[in-house]
């Protein structure tokens, strides 16, 4: 599988989440129920995305062409590598230039696309073709591209996260298969660790917040926490899977070295997105990653054997391995556009046609998005890669809940952890019950 680096962009769409002002006002335009244009007419929508590379660009010219061949009537310009801000200053500005269809990787900012009315809600478009999108799409993907009972975008493939082991390094250590729960892989980490002077020759695991992907999201995707209760409030200190989340890190830290002996060694290895990645060289034996790792591990051409498996789950959860955390890109129709029901034809084409799902998942190196496209015999991929799609199928996998701030929520909680992780925070329960009330308060003062 060539090297893909889909999810770079993602990370700094993230990045972006809590600095942008995207939004704060409602956009006007017609709403889905008022859509008039005849979509079987010759018409012209303009459908801006954020994907950038060679491949990826190729990609979806390949994707435009299948809807064109199947809607001869209806033409697509398209307008790649926009970012989340300037989409949203097209959005907000309108005119004929201005987007028809558009798909972001920030699913973290799906709370505010619907908040502020600058997408259509999409519920009697999927109503009037027919389509049940919670039979369609796997139930994270469907949970992560609505917000409030505004279903304003669609997932338009994914992201499935799982652990990447150095199957050689696991060999050396008499370790016969990768951890399915925590505690097995503790044990297997501090196995895995070879000391060397002040720091060392192979760490079992990263767990630093500050690593390669090991988010508090990502950690506690495996405990299956609820973030918000049903009044909207932050379940941060009330839901104890967000304590044992927290703990189990901490305990990895320190018995991996401690904050201050990891951060160094940190220091001195790879990027995460270039062929010294510390899982590439084996400076680091395991590894929590999305499926796009696989393609650029092998193209580094690491001196070990790869494996590939679910992350753990808890002890009390073993039942439920196999199970991850999930995420994609979504795509969405302008409330502004003149031209929604042309639009939900190409929308409804990217999202919902198997043939179409399977072939950009197969040009992208991504997670299809469809449960039919999961197990299409037409997908393509490197027999590692199996265990995302089963990741993505799998109903207990989990999402990150949309919000009205966009993913702040998530960047306050991420805060907090490099507070109690490096020990600058110490009182556990103290921390989850003020983190929380800033999430409270933070989602109060954006609505």
């Amino acid at each position: 599988m060539p090297e893909v680096i889909p999810s770079a962009a993602r990370k700094a769409a993230f990045a972006l989440t809590a600095s942008l002002a995207l939004l704060t006002t409602a956009c006007t335009g017609q709403s889905s129920s008022g859509a008039t244009d005849d979509a079987s007419k010759d018409t012209t929508i303009n459908f801006w995305h954020a994907w950038s590379a060679p491949n990826e660009v190729a990609a979806v010219k390949s994707l435009v062409a299948g809807f064109e061949k199947a809607h001869p009537n209806i033409h697509v310009n398209v307008v790649g590598n926009m970012t989340d801000d300037k989409i949203n200053q097209a959005l907000r500005s309108g005119g004929d230039k201005a987007p028809d269809v558009i798909s972001s990787f920030t699913t973290n900012n799906v709370g505010k696309f619907c908040s502020s009315g600058a997408l259509v809600d999409l519920n009697p478009f999927f109503k009037k073709s027919g389509i049940d999108p919670a039979t369609t799409f796997p139930k994270p993907m469907n949970e992560y591209t609505q917000f409030d009972g505004n279903r304003c975008t669609v997932p338009l493939l994914g992201d499935a996260y799982g652990l990447y082991y150095n199957k050689t390094a696991f060999a050396r250590a008499g370790i016969a298969n990768p951890p399915r729960t925590w505690s097995e892989f503790e044990a297997d980490a501090k196995k895995l660790t070879v000391p060397q002077g002040d720091g060392y020759k192979q760490l079992g695991f990263m767990p630093d917040y500050h690593g390669w992907e090991s988010t508090t999201e990502h950690y506690f995707a495996q405990f299956s926490p609820t973030y918000f209760d049903k009044s909207g409030k932050s379940d941060l200190a009330k839901d104890p899977a967000f304590q044992k989340g927290f703990e189990l890190q901490k305990r990895l830290v320190d018995e991996l070295g401690g904050f201050q002996k990891l951060e160094k060694f940190r220091a001195t290895l790879g990027d995460e997105w270039g062929p010294k990645h510390p899982f590439h060289t084996g400076q680091v034996a395991m590894q929590l990653d999305g499926e796009w790792r696989l393609g650029m591990a092998l193209a580094a051409k690491p001196k070990f054997d790869i494996g590939v498996a679910p992350l753990p789950v808890p002890d009390d959860q073993a039942s439920q391995y196999g199970k991850g955390y999930i995420t994609g890109t979504i795509a969405g129709i302008a409330a502004a556009s003149h031209k929604q029901n042309a639009a939900w034809e190409f929308v409804k084409y990217v999202s919902t046609d198997t043939d179409a799902v399977v072939g950009f998942a197969n040009d992208i190196h991504n997670v299809p998005s469809t449960l039919a496209a999961l197990k299409s015999p037409k997908l393509k991929y490197d027999p590692r890669f199996k265990t995302f799609l089963d990741i993505a199928a799998d109903p207990d996998s989990t999402t990150t809940p949309a919000s009205v701030n966009g993913g702040q929520y998530l960047v306050t909680i991420q805060q907090f952890g490099y507070d109690y992780e490096s020990g600058k925070a110490t009182d556990l329960k103290a921390g989850l019950r003020k983190t929380a009330a800033q999430i409270d308060t933070d989602i109060a003062q954006a609505k």
